[in-house]
């Protein structure tokens, strides 16, 4: 066994678990690090606490004098906290999150020093930022990118470090994150919903998307990590043989979890609940070493945030207990990857969620309103929805019976089929009383009795409605939440103005009663939609072909998924509700073709170098072992060695034969690397990456993984699944 492969299993079975004190009940700790409404009101003035919450209300501008105000009492319950630095938290083009720190600390010029923190610092800053993906918006000499405060989502404190929630815009206005979009999408789906709930319910003045994610994970010792350069560099293994033993017998699944484990997630929850993060659930899942932590549900800003947060905060609290957290959405063949379900819904100032049946056939004819308007939305820009969730790590596990297959389709249950089929049936035109009343109470009137044990949830369904929540499967492990959330808002935004206007056509130009014209638009979609219903096996080769037929796309690689985001049905889409323009939906566009040819070229570099530099060397090491032994063989026997040392000769000569597969295919690959690089159009290199450049993965991959059966296991120089998947 290598050294450094011994000294990093010696290691682990010296691990000890660290103690974790709990503080308690968690609520009382919950948000003691985060500056909300209710501890702006111990540091703030009325009028500054008023202009917060008429801000995360309404949206109204905060006057510059009362930023001061709001600074002044942020940074004194920071410091007394014990910050002393501020940040603008950001989350720019690369998926992660970003920051620049600044202390509090500033020199009067007499010699002494003061802690100082005011409006304008709150409210803006320019971080530079030239670095950041632009896709072409910003040259070098103009490449300024600005902060800006998003009162929205409440500041906290991690570490030391004062961090306030921005979006990240450019010199000349043009978004440059994440939040920015999600932001504006927000804005237009409360805009629509609100003006189509108000059909139901007057007292409405706001509707809210609501998510709660689902984030998986694996955990895997970090001595045994940084034994694996592909694990350290490309967040994934690109080889390394199978185990004996997997998932096979789902053992691991919700089991015991182990004390180490439990250790961190305990420690991870307590930082969480101090950071406002309402984390309430914790398991483990299908595959070996996997784990998953969900939230209680939010609105989506704030859940966002919460998210892209945990994510750096986990791998924070990992090192405390000597663990890499791995989010990759496949980090290892042969067993199940990662990923993250947006459970998504919309929820009134009111308190009632639009998504799931009331007590009232009016209050489930206004949950049929935005049920079937979700189900038609989907319908209608499903391609969207598959580039949403579309990376080169997620490519890996959508549709590898693990995770839903990249066929975007709808599962609603045989429940509400029934019920969509009835309404199907509704008359064209003006209902009778009779109709009508038949309608409400025995196909409306019984939407809750009927789903009462509706809780069939189709595994292989990108799009499930789950009771009273739709809930997107395919979002990738690794993947920022705002992407798939602002897309979705976007999509449904744009769904409930055109119901809204078809509507009031009908009641404004054929006198059709407001119920008689809802269900009349409602039985249009259901017709126009039906396509994207599917309840059956996503994985299955006949749902591919019946995909095909209905004439849904099945986009399985990313540089072929993104095309549509450039298309001109979707830049209208988002230059209309003002979510993005041309400029910006063309150059996120260009970023993510980039980002897709960037991760595969730095994986064929990793693979290239561990096959070239570890593999094939200690398999001519084994080989050169195998030879001594031969030779001796011959000394003793002579010209009947052969009879004796058969299966040497066999094991060397399959050996020579991978050894040679791998040198030509590590060769032939970094010839169609250079091809991909010298083309200077960020789509025809994606493809190039996509086609050319990856596929030599798995035969490279295949060679490397025969070559660990063969060779000593005293001499394998990298750490072997069995040994990073069940060491605890």
């Amino acid at each position: 066994m290598s050294t450094l492969r011994f000294e990093a299993l010696k290691q682990t079975f010296n691990r000890t678990t660290v103690k974790i004190e709990e503080p308690g009940r968690r609520s009382e700790i919950f948000g003691s690090n985060v500056f909300d409404l209710t501890t702006m009101k111990q540091f703030l003035t009325k009028e500054a606490h008023k202009s917060v919450t008429d801000a995360i209300k309404d949206g109204s501008k905060i006057d510059r004098s009362v930023a001061d105000h709001i600074a002044s009492g942020m940074k004194e319950w920071a410091i007394s906290k014990g910050a002393t630095h501020y940040t603008h938290w950001f989350q720019p083009l690369t998926g992660s999150t970003a920051e620049k720190h600044d202390a509090f600390f500033e020199t009067t010029g007499d010699g002494s020093a003061i802690e100082k923190f005011g409006g304008g610092a709150l409210v803006q800053q320019e971080p530079d930022a030239s670095s950041f993906p632009n896709g072409g918006i910003r040259n070098t000499f103009e490449a300024r990118g600005y902060t800006a405060w998003d009162p929205t989502s409440p500041a906290f404190i991690w570490g030391t470090t004062l961090s306030i929630p921005t979006v990240f815009v450019s010199y000349t206005g043009e978004a440059l994150d994440y939040k920015t979009p999600l932001l504006r999408a927000l804005q237009a789906v409360d805009q629509a919903a609100t003006s189509v709930v108000k059909y139901f319910d007057k007292n409405v003045t706001k509707v809210n998307a609501t998510l709660g994610w689902e984030q998986e994970y694996f955990l895997i010792d970090s001595a045994l990590a940084a034994t694996r350069p592909d694990l350290q560099l490309a967040g994934r293994t690109l080889l390394g043989h199978a185990p004996a033993k997997g998932q096979q017998l789902d053992d691991h699944y919700f089991g015991s979890i182990p004390s180490r484990v439990l250790a961190y997630i305990m420690d991870l929850e307590i930082e969480c609940m101090k950071l406002g993060i309402p984390v309430k659930t914790r398991h483990n899942e299908v595959a070996p070493n996997q784990f998953e932590l969900a939230p209680i549900f939010e609105e989506a800003n704030l859940a966002v945030d919460h998210n892209s947060l945990i994510m750096d905060v986990m791998g924070k609290v990992a090192e405390r207990h000597n663990f890499k957290v791995v989010m990759h959405e496949k980090p290892f063949a042969g067993i199940n990857g990662s990923g993250k379900h947006n459970n998504w819904s919309l929820s009134t100032d009111t308190g009632t969620n639009l998504l799931a049946p009331g007590s009232t056939p009016m209050k489930n004819l206004q949950f049929l309103t935005f049920f079937i308007n979700t189900i038609k939305a989907v319908h209608d820009n499903e391609e969207l929805l598959r580039a949403a969730i579309a990376s080169a790590s997620n490519d890996h596990r959508l549709g590898a019976n693990e995770a839903p297959p990249a066929i975007i389709s709808a599962f609603i249950g045989s429940q509400l089929t029934a019920v969509l089929d009835e309404l199907e049936k509704v008359t064209d035109g003006k209902l009778s009383p009779q109709e009508k009343t038949e309608l409400k109470l025995n196909v409306v009137g019984k939407i809750p009795e009927i789903l009462l044990d509706n809780t069939d949830r189709n595994r292989t369904s990108p799009f499930a409605f789950t009771g009273n929540k739709f809930e997107f499967r395919a979002v990738g492990s690794l993947a920022n939440c705002a992407n798939p959330m602002t897309v979705l808002n976007s999509i449904m935004a744009k769904q409930l103005i055109d119901f809204k206007t078809e509507v009031d056509k009908l009641i404004k130009d054929e006198k059709m009663k407001k119920d008689d014209a809802i269900f009349n638009v409602l039985r249009e979609y259901i017709k126009e939609s039906k396509k994207i219903r599917f309840e059956g096996d996503g994985y299955s080769d006949a749902w591919e072909k019946e995909a095909e037929k209905r004439g849904l796309s099945n986009n399985k690689k990313t540089p072929q998924a993104l095309k549509v985001q450039i298309a001109e049905k979707t830049i209208k889409l988002y230059e209309d509700l003002k979510v993005m323009n041309r400029v910006e939906v063309e150059a996120r566009h260009e970023i993510e073709l980039e980002e897709y040819a960037m991760r595969i070229q730095i994986e064929g570099r990793i693979l290239g170098d561990i096959a070239r530099n570890h593999i094939i060397p200690t398999a001519i090491r084994y080989q050169n072992v195998l030879i001594k032994n031969v030779r001796g063989i011959k000394e003793i026997y002579e010209e009947h060695y052969k009879k004796y040392a058969s299966e040497q000769l066999g094991i060397i000569e399959s050996i020579s034969t991978h050894i040679a597969a791998i040198n030509s295919k590590v060769g032939e690959m970094i010839e169609a690397r250079k091809v991909a690089n010298k083309m200077e159009d960020a789509e025809e290199k994606a493809h190039s990456y996509c086609d050319d450049v990856r596929p030599y993965f798995d035969e490279i991959r295949y060679h490397c993984d025969k070559l660990e059966l063969l060779v000593d296991d005293e001499l394998w120089p990298l750490t072997k699944y069995r040994e990073l998947l069940f060491t605890r």
